[in-house]
Order: structure tokens, then C-alpha cells, then sequence
């Protein structure tokens, strides 16, 4: 049996910007990706702590160290500039693997900087 399990948090990250004149999905600086070991065009899941808000979606790379964290398309009317969010990965595992997983939690500081 496979089940859903928590891969990557990326927790309490502040947003920069939101283009709604965008295709969609959550632009995030590389550094933040690398260090949450998260991919580009990988699928995941949004919670905004300022309103409640849960969406899922995908990554694209931000530029390197410019702590960008940017709602894109539909997601912009999600959250604001200035709001904090926790960015979820998952990953399918076998029941046994998943019980020895240990997830890489990533804790942004001022400025989205590690």
C-alpha cells in the first residue's frame, strides 16, 4: 500500500508580490526550493496563515537569494503582499517507507533568507 505523505514545508514564508496577469502558480526563490528540496514544476499546496486560504498549484524557480515568494494567476486573489504562508510538498511512499520518512522543514528568516 502507498499513502500521501508530507515531503517538504516550507513555513512561514512572507509573500512579495502577487501577478494576477500570470498563467498561475507560486514563484519561489530558488535558495528556498533547494533547501526544502523542491523542484520546479512540482505540485504543491498553499495555506496563507493572514486568511485561511489552501491552494494547490506548482513551482517555478524565483531568482536565486531574492527571497521572492509571488501568487501567480488566479492564486494572486489568494493572498496579499506582506501575508505568510506555509508551502506544502507530498510524496507517494510505501506504508513502511513512510514511517522512517522524515520531512525537510525549511524556516525562512526576515527577507525570505535562509
Amino acid at each position: 500500500m502507498q499513502i500521501q505523505i508530507l515531503k517538504s514545508k516550507v513555513h512561514r514564508a512572507v509573500i512579495t508580490e502577487a501577478n494576477l496577469n500570470y498563467v498561475g502558480s507560486l514563484t519561489l526563490d530558488e535558495d528556498i526550493m533547494d533547501a526544502a528540496n523542491m523542484i520546479e514544476h512540482e505540485k504543491i499546496q498553499v495555506v496563507n496563515v493572514n486568511n485561511g486560504e489552501r491552494i494547490e498549484t506548482y513551482l517555478i524557480k524565483g531568482k536565486r537569494g531574492s527571497g521572492v515568494v509571488c501568487l501567480n494567476g488566479p492564486a494572486a486573489r489568494k493572498g496579499a503582499e506582506g501575508d505568510i504562508v506555509i508551502v506544502l510538498s507530498y510524496a507517494l511512499m510505501d506504508f513502511e517507507e513512510a514511517k522512517k520518512h522524515k520531512p525537510i522543514v525549511v524556516f525562512p528568516k526576515d527577507g525570505n533568507k535562509l
